[in-house]
């Protein structure tokens, strides 16, 4: 038997659920990364979210345990993915109820510049590209090095975007970035699945949640987005959850490499237009 079968057995990759299973949920204080980190929880996997805001990560280890199953532990630990020692020490501590690191979802990001590429703010670039993509790179390091000195192997998936896939206009610095975060997620799927760790993304479409109100809310933007979707509608939180909840079980045991879409099937026709957000 292989090395990545063995790996990928004694992980529970091919049987029985994600009970007893520890996981670490980046930006876990709200949002998809809070659904996820509840679903995770309520499913029997030992959960850690980190973010910067210990009240934020407060109140919602307080809503995980509402839903986590019997026996579970929930925790939290304040770490900025951006800093290497920081990120290490929240991997140390998802793993502490087993002694593994069996999952980990690397959610954390955001976009600071929004606007045409002449007269970009490139201090906002930057800040983009290091919270989306050198955050995850620390992220998926950390996670893949813990999962490797244990020898069960793991599951890893990045949160993406359609926007790191096809082009949104004006919102091309946190496309990139996402862009960027995809191929990092390929490479490490080739170079880890030997060590029985798979690495996959969700690319999320247009979500119905508090950081997306001043788009939700209503106006052009919005019907620019509806307009392209084929499934019209906004998706929810627990829709990317629910996402994530499949790649790091044992339902995906065989998939690795794959950016998945979970956006309306937006994806099928062209990004929507940032400038409407701006009166262009």
């Amino acid at each position: 038997m292989s090395e990545v079968t063995n790996a990928q057995e004694q992980h529970g990759a091919t049987s029985g659920g994600i009970a007893g299973r520890t996981a670490l949920v980046t930006g876990g204080g709200s949002g998809i990364g809070l659904a996820t980190a509840k679903l995770l929880a309520a499913d029997g996997a030992h959960v850690t979210i980190c973010g910067r805001t210990a009240e934020k990560l407060e109140a919602a280890v307080a809503d995980i345990r509402t839903a986590a199953a019997n026996g579970v532990v929930v925790s939290h630990i304040v770490a900025d993915v951006t800093d290497e020692e920081q990120t290490a020490a929240a991997v140390a501590h998802a793993a502490e109820p087993t002694g593994n690191l069996d999952i980990c979802f690397a959610n954390a990001g955001g976009a600071f510049h929004m606007g045409s590429i002449l007269g970009a703010d490139i201090a906002g670039v930057r800040a983009t590209i290091d919270l989306n993509l050198t955050g995850t790179i620390i992220t998926i390091k950390h996670a893949a090095e813990a999962m490797v000195a244990s020898g069960q192997g793991g599951a890893i998936v990045a949160n993406s975007s359609g926007a790191g896939h096809f082009v949104h206009r004006w919102l091309w610095a946190y496309g990139a970035s996402k862009a960027g975060l995809e191929m990092v997620c390929k490479a490490a799927a080739e170079e880890l699945g030997d060590k029985g760790i798979r690495v996959n993304a969700v690319q999320p479409g247009i979500i119905d949640d508090e950081l997306m109100t001043v788009i939700t809310a209503g106006g052009p933007l919005l019907e620019d987005y509806l307009d392209q979707m084929p499934i019209r509608r906004l998706g929810t939180v627990d829709d990317i959850a629910r996402a994530v909840r499949f790649l790091v079980g044992p339902e995906s045991s065989w998939i690795t490499g794959e950016m998945l879409g979970v956006d309306g099937g937006h994806h099928l026709r062209r990004g929507a237009d940032y400038s409407k957000l701006f009166g262009g």
